[in-house]
């Protein structure tokens, strides 16, 4: 039996995680066979990004899944098992992990993803990943959103331009 300050870190640590996957978009990977020049490369993206990625033992997140509702992540949660989560950006992790575990050389291997309480598989992680940033979506909306705006003003101008030139014309003809 552990003691109770061990037992007190364990329970806190399942809280954090917890915390973690309630509000997050995360990405379990199986790490085997990762050299440490891959694994250090993959962190320091993961790093500028946001993504705050770790090696979890399975049974303290077993713990914090069930504590939220997510048992069906306990076969999953087998073997070697790193987490990256991604508070910000819920796709960052899933496009990070993606890039290195597509290389040819690969070792890092996607065992499930977790995204708004939704558990996806790793070919929906896959698809999740190749999707656009936040920022690239939100600049395609707002382009489509005033892009029926802007021909309309193109339209407005050339009306104008046209009545400008005929009365322009109108008046050199008169002046003469």
């Amino acid at each position: 039996m552990p003691n109770a300050k061990v037992l007190k870190e364990k329970q806190l640590i399942v809280a954090n995680l917890s915390e973690k996957l309630k509000s997050a978009g995360a990405v379990f990977v199986d790490y085997t066979g990762t050299n440490v020049a891959a694994d250090t490369e993959m962190r320091r993206a993961m790093r500028a990004e946001g993504v705050e990625y770790s090696v979890v033992k399975n049974t303290l997140t077993r713990k914090a899944a069930v504590s939220i509702g997510l048992d069906a992540l306990d076969p999953i949660l087998n073997g070697p098992t790193a987490l990256a989560v991604s508070p910000g950006d819920p796709v960052a992790a899933a496009r990070i992990i993606n890039k290195y575990a597509t290389k040819k050389d690969a070792t890092i291997v996607i065992k499930a993803g977790l995204v708004e309480g939704k558990i996806l598989n790793p070919s929906e992680v896959t698809k999740l990943a190749e999707l656009p940033s936040r920022e690239a979506l939100v600049a395609q909306v707002l382009g489509t959103m005033i892009a029926p705006v802007t021909s309309f003003v193109r339209v407005l101008d050339a009306n104008i331009s046209g009545l400008a030139r005929v009365l322009n014309q109108i008046a050199q003809a008169k002046a003469e």
